[in-house]
Protein backbone atom coordinates (compact mmCIF):
# COMPACT_ATOMS: atom_id res chain seq x y z
CA UNK A 1 0.00 0.00 0.00
CA UNK A 2 1.55 3.29 -0.78
CA UNK A 3 1.91 5.47 1.93
CA UNK A 4 -0.27 8.72 2.07
CA UNK A 5 1.72 11.99 1.65
CA UNK A 6 0.87 14.73 4.08
CA UNK A 7 2.67 18.59 4.55
CA UNK A 8 2.04 20.36 7.72
CA UNK A 9 1.21 24.54 7.22
CA UNK A 10 1.27 26.25 10.71
CA UNK A 11 3.54 25.17 13.71
CA UNK A 12 2.35 27.73 16.33
CA UNK A 13 0.95 25.55 18.87
CA UNK A 14 3.36 22.48 19.92
CA UNK A 15 0.16 20.56 19.40
CA UNK A 16 1.68 20.31 16.05
CA UNK A 17 4.22 17.48 17.08
CA UNK A 18 1.97 15.15 18.61
CA UNK A 19 -0.40 15.94 15.44
CA UNK A 20 3.00 14.71 13.03
CA UNK A 21 4.09 11.71 14.96
CA UNK A 22 0.77 9.89 15.36
CA UNK A 23 0.15 10.48 11.16
CA UNK A 24 4.31 8.95 10.94
CA UNK A 25 3.56 6.04 13.92
CA UNK A 26 0.12 5.40 11.48
CA UNK A 27 2.44 5.03 8.35
CA UNK A 28 1.97 8.20 5.98
CA UNK A 29 4.20 10.04 5.23
CA UNK A 30 5.70 13.46 5.71
CA UNK A 31 7.13 15.41 2.55
CA UNK A 32 6.97 19.16 3.11
CA UNK A 33 5.95 22.07 5.31
CA UNK A 34 5.43 26.06 5.60
CA UNK A 35 6.02 28.55 8.52
CA UNK A 36 6.41 31.85 8.83
CA UNK A 37 8.24 32.15 11.43
CA UNK A 38 12.09 31.37 10.91
CA UNK A 39 12.43 30.02 14.89
CA UNK A 40 9.43 27.73 14.35
CA UNK A 41 10.46 26.10 11.39
CA UNK A 42 13.80 25.56 12.21
CA UNK A 43 12.81 23.61 15.46
CA UNK A 44 10.42 21.74 13.34
CA UNK A 45 13.19 20.82 10.54
CA UNK A 46 15.53 19.54 12.85
CA UNK A 47 12.96 17.16 14.86
CA UNK A 48 11.90 15.88 10.76
CA UNK A 49 14.83 16.39 8.37
CA UNK A 50 12.86 14.69 5.67
CA UNK A 51 10.38 17.69 5.12
CA UNK A 52 11.42 20.21 3.21
CA UNK A 53 10.34 23.24 3.83
CA UNK A 54 8.72 25.85 1.51
CA UNK A 55 8.16 29.59 1.56
CA UNK A 56 4.80 29.83 -0.29
CA UNK A 57 2.40 27.40 1.23
CA UNK A 58 0.81 27.66 -2.32
CA UNK A 59 3.55 25.03 -2.83
CA UNK A 60 1.70 22.45 -1.02
CA UNK A 61 -1.76 22.95 -2.13
CA UNK A 62 -0.77 22.46 -5.62
CA UNK A 63 1.42 19.57 -4.95
CA UNK A 64 -1.07 16.84 -6.10
CA UNK A 65 0.70 13.84 -4.52
CA UNK A 66 0.32 15.44 -1.29
CA UNK A 67 -3.58 14.27 -0.57
CA UNK A 68 -3.66 15.47 3.72
CA UNK A 69 -2.75 18.91 5.22
CA UNK A 70 -2.24 18.90 8.97
CA UNK A 71 -2.32 22.36 11.07
CA UNK A 72 -1.21 23.90 14.19
CA UNK A 73 -1.39 27.42 12.98
CA UNK A 74 -2.67 30.60 15.22
CA UNK A 75 -6.58 28.81 16.47
CA UNK A 76 -8.22 31.92 13.95
CA UNK A 77 -6.49 30.98 10.92
CA UNK A 78 -7.04 27.08 10.99
CA UNK A 79 -10.05 27.67 9.30
CA UNK A 80 -8.86 29.25 5.99
CA UNK A 81 -6.11 26.83 5.96
CA UNK A 82 -8.42 24.27 5.98
CA UNK A 83 -10.71 25.51 3.44
CA UNK A 84 -7.92 26.21 1.25
CA UNK A 85 -6.23 22.84 1.52
CA UNK A 86 -9.74 21.46 0.90
CA UNK A 87 -10.60 23.53 -2.18
CA UNK A 88 -7.30 21.56 -3.67
CA UNK A 89 -8.49 18.32 -3.18
CA UNK A 90 -6.54 17.65 0.16
CA UNK A 91 -8.14 16.42 3.52
CA UNK A 92 -7.38 18.03 6.64
CA UNK A 93 -6.55 17.43 10.06
CA UNK A 94 -6.49 20.36 12.82
CA UNK A 95 -5.25 20.78 16.30
CA UNK A 96 -8.24 22.03 18.34
CA UNK A 97 -10.26 24.82 18.01
CA UNK A 98 -10.16 23.99 14.24
CA UNK A 99 -12.45 27.20 14.10
CA UNK A 100 -12.94 30.31 16.26
CA UNK A 101 -16.03 30.98 15.59
CA UNK A 102 -19.62 30.08 14.22
CA UNK A 103 -19.16 31.81 11.50
CA UNK A 104 -15.93 29.81 10.18
CA UNK A 105 -17.30 26.58 11.51
CA UNK A 106 -20.11 27.31 8.89
CA UNK A 107 -17.46 28.33 6.30
CA UNK A 108 -15.76 24.71 6.83
CA UNK A 109 -18.99 23.01 6.47
CA UNK A 110 -20.06 24.20 3.25
CA UNK A 111 -16.14 24.13 1.47
CA UNK A 112 -16.17 20.29 2.95
CA UNK A 113 -19.69 19.08 1.45
CA UNK A 114 -19.34 20.65 -1.62
CA UNK A 115 -15.55 19.22 -1.84
CA UNK A 116 -16.04 16.27 -0.44
CA UNK A 117 -13.04 16.11 1.33
CA UNK A 118 -12.10 14.44 4.84
CA UNK A 119 -12.44 17.43 8.08
CA UNK A 120 -10.94 16.55 11.02
CA UNK A 121 -9.32 17.62 14.38
CA UNK A 122 -7.29 15.61 16.43
CA UNK A 123 -8.94 15.53 20.15
CA UNK A 124 -5.55 14.39 22.03
CA UNK A 125 -7.00 14.19 25.34
CA UNK A 126 -9.41 11.45 23.74
CA UNK A 127 -7.21 10.01 20.85
CA UNK A 128 -3.99 10.33 21.96
CA UNK A 129 -5.13 9.45 25.63
CA UNK A 130 -4.52 5.42 25.98
CA UNK A 131 -6.60 5.80 29.24
CA UNK A 132 -9.52 7.58 27.59
CA UNK A 133 -9.21 5.09 24.55
CA UNK A 134 -9.82 1.95 27.18
CA UNK A 135 -12.47 3.88 28.80
CA UNK A 136 -14.44 3.82 25.48
CA UNK A 137 -13.72 -0.15 24.99
CA UNK A 138 -15.21 -0.44 28.86
CA UNK A 139 -18.17 1.40 27.79
CA UNK A 140 -18.63 0.10 24.51
CA UNK A 141 -18.37 -3.56 26.01
CA UNK A 142 -21.56 -2.44 28.59
CA UNK A 143 -19.07 -2.57 31.91
CA UNK A 144 -20.97 0.38 33.28
CA UNK A 145 -24.39 -0.06 31.61
CA UNK A 146 -25.58 3.00 29.89
CA UNK A 147 -23.75 6.25 29.89
CA UNK A 148 -25.69 8.92 31.51
CA UNK A 149 -23.53 11.75 32.95
CA UNK A 150 -20.27 12.88 31.88
CA UNK A 151 -17.65 14.84 34.21
CA UNK A 152 -14.75 16.40 32.20
CA UNK A 153 -11.45 18.24 33.99
CA UNK A 154 -9.34 20.18 31.81
CA UNK A 155 -6.85 22.03 34.06
CA UNK A 156 -3.51 23.45 32.02
CA UNK A 157 -0.57 24.80 33.16
CA UNK A 158 -0.11 29.00 31.92
CA UNK A 159 3.60 28.89 31.66
CA UNK A 160 2.94 32.68 30.86
CA UNK A 161 6.16 34.01 29.85
CA UNK A 162 6.55 31.09 27.46
CA UNK A 163 3.73 31.81 25.53
CA UNK A 164 3.67 33.87 22.32
CA UNK A 165 1.68 36.91 22.31
CA UNK A 166 -1.15 35.54 20.12
CA UNK A 167 -2.23 33.16 23.52
CA UNK A 168 -3.50 36.63 25.04
CA UNK A 169 -5.45 37.91 22.56
CA UNK A 170 -9.32 36.39 22.71
CA UNK A 171 -10.02 37.25 18.38
CA UNK A 172 -7.06 34.88 18.17
CA UNK A 173 -7.58 32.02 20.55
CA UNK A 174 -11.20 31.97 20.62
CA UNK A 175 -11.65 32.17 24.48
CA UNK A 176 -10.95 28.97 27.10
CA UNK A 177 -14.26 27.41 26.08
CA UNK A 178 -13.71 27.30 22.42
CA UNK A 179 -9.89 26.08 22.76
CA UNK A 180 -9.70 23.80 25.56
CA UNK A 181 -13.54 23.28 26.29
CA UNK A 182 -14.11 21.24 22.58
CA UNK A 183 -11.94 18.66 23.97
CA UNK A 184 -13.98 17.77 26.80
CA UNK A 185 -17.36 18.49 24.12
CA UNK A 186 -16.23 15.80 22.31
CA UNK A 187 -15.68 13.12 24.89
CA UNK A 188 -19.08 13.84 26.02
CA UNK A 189 -21.08 12.88 23.01
CA UNK A 190 -18.74 10.30 21.99
CA UNK A 191 -19.48 8.31 26.00
CA UNK A 192 -23.09 9.54 25.65
CA UNK A 193 -23.33 8.33 21.89
CA UNK A 194 -24.94 11.71 21.65
CA UNK A 195 -25.61 12.74 17.91
CA UNK A 196 -27.58 16.17 19.34
CA UNK A 197 -26.76 18.07 22.35
CA UNK A 198 -27.32 21.76 23.64
CA UNK A 199 -25.52 24.16 26.41
CA UNK A 200 -27.57 24.96 29.15
CA UNK A 201 -25.09 27.37 30.85
CA UNK A 202 -21.28 28.46 31.00
CA UNK A 203 -19.21 31.10 32.51
CA UNK A 204 -15.93 31.79 31.48
CA UNK A 205 -13.50 34.44 33.83
CA UNK A 206 -10.25 36.30 34.52
CA UNK A 207 -9.53 35.47 38.00
CA UNK A 208 -5.76 36.02 38.13
CA UNK A 209 -4.36 37.40 35.17
CA UNK A 210 -5.38 40.81 35.16
CA UNK A 211 -2.16 41.56 33.54
CA UNK A 212 -3.58 39.75 30.87
CA UNK A 213 -7.11 41.41 29.78
CA UNK A 214 -7.39 39.49 27.04
CA UNK A 215 -7.01 36.27 28.86
CA UNK A 216 -9.54 33.88 30.03
CA UNK A 217 -8.05 31.59 32.78
CA UNK A 218 -11.23 29.73 34.10
CA UNK A 219 -14.18 28.64 32.53
CA UNK A 220 -17.27 25.81 32.88
CA UNK A 221 -20.38 24.56 30.79
CA UNK A 222 -23.41 22.45 31.00
CA UNK A 223 -24.49 20.56 27.94
CA UNK A 224 -27.41 17.93 27.78
CA UNK A 225 -28.48 15.17 25.26
CA UNK A 226 -31.43 13.50 24.68
CA UNK A 227 -30.31 11.06 27.40
CA UNK A 228 -27.45 12.31 29.31
CA UNK A 229 -25.98 15.26 31.03
CA UNK A 230 -22.25 16.81 30.88
CA UNK A 231 -20.41 19.48 33.22
CA UNK A 232 -16.81 20.51 32.27
CA UNK A 233 -14.47 22.70 33.45
CA UNK A 234 -11.63 24.00 32.18
CA UNK A 235 -8.74 26.48 33.64
CA UNK A 236 -4.90 27.84 33.95
CA UNK A 237 -4.30 26.89 37.34
CA UNK A 238 -2.08 24.06 37.41
CA UNK A 239 0.37 24.54 39.80
CA UNK A 240 4.18 24.85 38.86
CA UNK A 241 5.19 21.76 41.16
CA UNK A 242 2.77 19.87 39.55
CA UNK A 243 4.99 17.61 37.28
CA UNK A 244 2.74 17.32 34.30
CA UNK A 245 1.08 20.17 32.30
CA UNK A 246 -2.16 19.28 33.93
CA UNK A 247 -4.44 16.88 36.36
CA UNK A 248 -6.77 15.96 33.61
CA UNK A 249 -9.67 13.65 34.50
CA UNK A 250 -13.18 12.30 33.15
CA UNK A 251 -15.84 10.32 35.31
CA UNK A 252 -18.45 8.57 33.18
CA UNK A 253 -21.16 7.66 35.42
CA UNK A 254 -23.29 4.66 33.97
CA UNK A 255 -26.83 3.11 35.15
CA UNK A 256 -24.53 -0.25 36.23
CA UNK A 257 -21.08 2.06 37.39
CA UNK A 258 -18.69 4.37 36.96
CA UNK A 259 -15.28 5.06 35.49
CA UNK A 260 -12.54 7.79 36.42
CA UNK A 261 -9.97 8.11 34.18
CA UNK A 262 -7.01 10.02 35.51
CA UNK A 263 -4.98 10.60 32.35
CA UNK A 264 -1.73 12.69 33.54
CA UNK A 265 -1.01 11.88 36.91
CA UNK A 266 -2.52 10.08 40.18
CA UNK A 267 -1.42 12.60 42.82
CA UNK A 268 -0.43 11.00 45.61
CA UNK A 269 -0.76 7.51 43.93
CA UNK A 270 0.73 5.31 41.40
CA UNK A 271 3.47 6.89 39.35
CA UNK A 272 2.86 7.78 35.51
CA UNK A 273 -0.36 8.72 33.74
CA UNK A 274 -3.05 6.71 32.13
CA UNK A 275 -4.87 5.37 34.93
CA UNK A 276 -8.67 4.12 34.81
CA UNK A 277 -10.80 3.06 38.03
CA UNK A 278 -13.54 0.95 37.01
CA UNK A 279 -16.63 0.29 40.11
CA UNK A 280 -19.02 -2.09 38.92
CA UNK A 281 -21.40 -5.10 39.69
CA UNK A 282 -17.80 -6.77 40.08
CA UNK A 283 -16.13 -4.31 42.06
CA UNK A 284 -13.45 -1.57 42.13
CA UNK A 285 -10.37 -2.59 39.96
CA UNK A 286 -7.43 -0.08 38.87
CA UNK A 287 -6.56 -0.52 35.49
CA UNK A 288 -3.03 0.39 33.80
CA UNK A 289 -3.62 1.89 30.74
CA UNK A 290 0.26 2.71 29.25
CA UNK A 291 0.56 -0.17 26.84
CA UNK A 292 -3.24 0.32 25.04
CA UNK A 293 -3.10 0.89 21.30
CA UNK A 294 -4.10 4.25 19.91
CA UNK A 295 -6.48 3.39 16.83
CA UNK A 296 -7.32 6.76 15.86
CA UNK A 297 -4.42 7.45 13.51
CA UNK A 298 -4.04 4.20 11.28
CA UNK A 299 -8.06 4.52 11.20
CA UNK A 300 -8.24 8.13 10.05
CA UNK A 301 -5.79 7.02 7.42
CA UNK A 302 -7.95 4.05 6.07
CA UNK A 303 -10.78 7.06 6.37
CA UNK A 304 -8.59 8.46 3.45
CA UNK A 305 -7.94 5.71 1.36
CA UNK A 306 -11.64 4.18 1.44
CA UNK A 307 -13.78 7.36 2.01
CA UNK A 308 -15.29 6.46 5.43
CA UNK A 309 -15.54 8.10 8.74
CA UNK A 310 -14.47 5.12 11.22
CA UNK A 311 -12.09 7.28 13.38
CA UNK A 312 -14.84 10.10 14.00
CA UNK A 313 -18.10 10.79 12.68
CA UNK A 314 -17.50 14.13 10.80
CA UNK A 315 -20.84 15.25 12.17
CA UNK A 316 -19.47 15.01 15.31
CA UNK A 317 -16.61 16.58 14.74
CA UNK A 318 -18.49 19.65 14.02
CA UNK A 319 -20.82 19.32 17.00
CA UNK A 320 -18.20 19.19 19.47
CA UNK A 321 -17.00 22.57 17.96
CA UNK A 322 -20.70 24.07 17.78
CA UNK A 323 -20.97 23.57 21.37
CA UNK A 324 -17.71 24.56 22.54
CA UNK A 325 -18.52 28.16 20.17
CA UNK A 326 -22.07 28.16 21.85
CA UNK A 327 -21.02 27.46 25.44
CA UNK A 328 -17.95 30.33 24.56
CA UNK A 329 -21.01 32.96 23.30
CA UNK A 330 -23.60 31.94 25.99
CA UNK A 331 -20.75 32.53 28.64
CA UNK A 332 -19.16 35.94 27.27
CA UNK A 333 -23.06 37.13 27.37
CA UNK A 334 -23.32 36.67 30.61
CA UNK A 335 -20.22 38.40 31.59
CA UNK A 336 -21.01 41.28 29.31
CA UNK A 337 -24.42 41.36 31.07
CA UNK A 338 -23.37 40.62 34.47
Amino acid sequence: MTPIRFAAIGLNHSHIYGQVDMLLRAGAELVSFHSREDNLAAEFAERYPQARRVGDRAAILEDRSIALVTSAGIPDERAGIAVAAMEHGKDVLLDKPGVTSLEQLETVKRVQARTGRIFSILYSEHFESPATVKAGELVEAGAIGTVIHTVGLGPHSLRKPQRPGWFFERPRYGGILTDIGSHQAEQFLFFTKSDSAEVLSATIANRANKDAPGLQDFGDMHMRSESATGYVRVDWFSPPKLPTWGDGRLTILGTEGYIEVRKNIDIAGREGGNHLFIVNENGVKHIDCREVGLPFGRAFLEDIQNRTETAMPQARCYLAMELALKAQALAERAATEG
